[in-house]
């Protein structure tokens, strides 16, 4: 993969043929053989850990393909950061997706004020996307920009990556009840 544009890319493509439900044949025995010594995942993805989200199957990716990060609201803790932190310095991923989706639990549990064990790790993090009067939708958007600033801001790792092209950060919105996946390209 030689460009963060082109990872890009291939997600968009693989969304879409998910969405006409033409999702590639693969052979996974094959892509196993092929990826037993080493793997180069071109993404990594931060989503959340909803049964429905699984972002191997709503990009249309194989084995070795991407790596997935999966937590609760899609939130970036410093295991997240430091996960993204290999998967871009070590393993030459190419682009970040933090990627939300519609009818989160998380976001709803935290608007809910839903407190039990460690949820509020969780809930803590999404709750500084809150302001008043503010939909389910639009705190879902918000988390997402808030977890891109977060990569952005918080790791010089990526800072650095993304100051010399080699990375770019994206998030995007899975729609839950279609299956598109609507990207947004910038955190402003």
């Amino acid at each position: 993969m030689n460009s963060a544009e082109n990872a890009i890319d291939l997600l968009k493509e693989g969304n879409i043929r998910f969405v006409k439900n033409l999702r590639q044949n693969r052979n996974l025995l094959q892509e196993i053989e092929a990826t037993k010594e080493k793997q180069l995942p071109f993404a990594v993805i931060v989503s959340c850990m909803d049964s429905r989200t699984s972002p191997e199957l709503i990009f249309d990716r194989g084995l070795g393909d991407i790596f997935s990060i999966r937590i609760a609201g899609n939130v970036i803790t410093p295991e997240v950061i430091g996960s993204v932190e290999y998967a871009c310095a070590a393993a030459g991923s190419k682009a970040i997706i933090v990627l939300g989706h519609t009818g989160c639990g998380a976001i709803k549990g935290t608007m809910d004020n839903v407190q039990f064990g460690f949820l509020p790790t969780i809930t803590d993090r999404i709750q500084k996307c809150f302001n008043p009067g503010h939909t389910i939708e639009e705190i879902i958007k918000k988390n997402v920009v808030a977890g891109m600033k977060t990569l952005e801001n918080e790791s010089s790792v990526l800072q650095e990556l993304i100051n010399k092209n080699d990375i770019k950060i994206v998030g995007g919105i899975y729609d839950i009840t279609s299956g598109l996946v609507t990207f947004m390209e910038t955190h402003e």
